[in-house]
C-alpha cells in the first residue's frame, strides 16, 4: 500500500518529518511513502453471516436475523431465505463457529505474517 502526497500536503500533515526531509529546499516533486502492507480490518464491516457464526443455536440465529431485517439491513426475503437455511440447514451450513476472540486471533496470525514479511525483505535487503 502506498500514498502519494503532493510536497505542501506533507508538510502541512507532518511539519517536522518535512523539515528533516526537506531542509527548505521545496522542489516540485511527489512523496511516496510505502507502508508495505495494509490493514484488513479497515472500514470492514460484518455481514448476516458473520453474525451467524457467532450464534450458539439456531434460534439465536434467527432472532440476528429478525432483528437486522427489523433494522432495515436485510429486506424481508433475505431473512425468510436466511431463516429457511438455518432451520433446514442448520448453523453449520454458514461455517465454523466464531468463538468471542476470533478476530483478536485473527489479527495475531496476520501481523505475525507481516512481521515475518518485513524481516525477510529487511533481510534480503542488507
Amino acid at each position: 500500500m502506498s500514498h502519494e502526497f503532493d510536497v505542501e500536503e506533507f508538510k502541512r500533515k507532518f511539519p517536522k518529518l518535512a523539515e528533516e526531509i526537506f531542509s527548505n529546499k521545496t522542489k516540485q516533486l511527489t512523496l511516496r511513502v510505502e507502508s508495505g502492507f495494509s490493514d484488513p480490518w479497515r472500514n470492514y464491516v460484518p455481514t448476516v453471516v458473520d453474525y451467524i457464526r457467532r450464534c450458539k443455536t439456531v434460534e439465536e440465529a434467527i432472532r440476528v436475523v429478525e432483528y437486522l431485517a427489523g433494522r432495515g439491513e436485510l429486506t424481508s426475503d433475505e431473512a425468510e431465505e436466511l431463516k429457511k437455511i438455518l432451520l433446514t440447514q442448520g448453523l453449520e451450513f454458514f461455517g465454523s463457529r466464531k468463538e468471542h476472540d476470533y478476530y483478536y486471533k485473527e489479527a495475531k496470525r496476520y501481523w505475525s505474517l507481516m512481521r515475518k514479511q518485513v524481516a525477510r525483505k529487511v533481510k534480503e535487503h542488507s
